[in-house]
C-alpha cells in the first residue's frame, strides 16, 4: 500500500534521508519514530508529492509518487505536522471546502460531511467558527478534512503534538476505529509512548537512516536478548533474593520492598528452572511477571547499535 525503493533526499552536503526501502502493507497502522531532526517529516513530504526526491521512487496504494501525483493525492488524507484553518469559517463549511476541492457532488458532499463528523465527534460544533475551537477539537477538525474524500491511506505527521492526555487517547481510539474501517496509516511521532500501544508495525529513522522496520511483536522479539520479571515477594523473600542473587546467568537485580526486579540471559526454559528454584526453597510470591520489552527499550538498543 505504501512503498519506498532506495529514497534518498539531499540538501547541498546534507543527507536528510538516505537509502530507506520500506514497504508498508494494506491494513497496518505503522509507527514512524524517531527524533525531530530523523528525516521522517521529509520521507512523509516526498510521499504525499510535496517534495522531491534526490533518489528513488516511492508508491502509494499503487501509484507512483514521481510520476502519477495526482492519483496519490486522492489516495491519500495528509495531516501534517503544523497546519492552520480559515478564519471565518464555520466547522461545517471548513469540511465543505475540502470535500469540493476533490470534486465530490454538493449532495453527496452534504451526506459525507455528516457521516465524517458523527465519526469524528463534533457534530456538535456543526455551525461553530473554526477559529474558537479548542487544540483537541482543531485536531479533530483537521483529522476529519482528511476523511471526506474516503483515502485508502492516511499519512499523519504528529497528530497529537500539543494535545493533553485526555485528547491523546481519544485520538488513538480513532486511530484503531479507522484502521478497523480498513484504512492504511502512517503515523510519525518523536513520543515513542504515543505509538506502543496502538501500532501493528514499526520503524526507527535516526540521521536520516531506516535502522529497523517490522512488525511490532517481531521487532520485539529481535531485541529481546534477556528476559526480565518482576516478583512480589509474599513470603521467604530472603530466600527468593538469594536465589536470584546466585543465579548463573543473573545479568541485572534490583529490589524494592517486597518487589524484585532480574534481568536474567535465559529463555523460556530458564524462566521455568526459576520457577521450580524458587519453589524448592518454599518461596511463595503474589505474582511473577515475565515484563515485554518497552518501545524505549526497543527505541535505546538499536540506536546503540545493538540490533543488527
Amino acid at each position: 500500500m505504501i512503498e519506498l525503493v532506495h529514497f534518498t533526499k539531499r540538501y547541498g552536503d546534507l543527507t536528510a534521508v538516505e537509502d530507506l526501502n520500506l514497504r508498508i502493507a494494506p491494513g497496518e497502522l505503522f509507527g514512524f519514530i524517531g527524533p525531530n531532526g530523523a528525516g521522517k517529516s521529509t520521507t512523509i513530504r516526498f510521499l504525499v508529492t510535496l517534495l522531491r526526491a534526490s533518489s528513488g521512487q516511492g508508491f502509494v496504494n499503487g501509484f507512483n509518487v514521481v510520476r502519477q501525483p495526482m492519483d496519490v493525492r486522492r489516495s491519500i488524507g495528509y495531516m501534517p505536522d503544523a497546519f492552520g484553518v480559515y478564519d471565518g469559517m464555520r466547522v461545517w463549511e471548513f469540511l465543505d471546502f475540502y470535500a469540493a476541492a476533490y470534486q465530490i457532488p454538493y449532495e453527496e458532499r452534504r451526506r459525507t460531511i455528516g457521516e465524517v463528523m458523527d465519526l469524528l465527534d463534533i457534530s456538535g460544533k456543526r455551525d461553530e467558527q473554526v477559529s474558537s475551537l479548542s487544540r483537541g477539537m482543531t485536531q479533530r477538525l483537521c483529522l476529519a478534512k482528511t476523511l471526506v474524500h474516503n483515502p485508502p491511506v492516511l499519512i499523519l505527521d504528529e497528530p497529537t503534538s500539543g494535545l493533553d492526555p485526555r485528547a491523546r487517547l481519544e485520538i488513538k481510539a480513532l486511530l484503531r476505529e479507522l484502521r478497523a474501517m480498513g484504512k492504511t496509516i502512517l503515523i510519525a511521532s518523536h513520543i515513542l509512548t504515543e505509538l506502543a500501544d496502538c501500532c501493528t508495525s514499526i520503524g526507527i529513522l535516526e540521521q536520516g537512516k531506516l535502522l529497523l522496520h517490522g512488525p511490532i511483536d517481531d521487532v520485539y522479539r529481535r531485541i529481546q536478548r534477556n528476559r526480565r520479571v518482576e516478583i512480589r515477594f509474599v513470603e521467604h523473600q530472603d530466600r527468593g533474593e538469594a536465589v536470584l542473587r546466585k543465579h548463573a546467568r543473573l545479568v541485572d537485580l534490583q529490589v524494592e520492598g517486597d518487589k524484585a526486579r532480574a534481568e536474567l540471559a535465559v529463555d523460556e526454559s530458564g524462566l521455568a528452572d526459576l520457577v521450580d528454584e524458587l519453589a524448592r526453597e518454599h518461596v511463595r510470591y503474589s505474582s511473577f511477571a515475565d515484563l515485554e520489552p518497552t518501545l524505549e527499550d526497543v527505541f535505546m538498543l538499536v540506536t546503540k547499535g545493538a540490533v543488527n
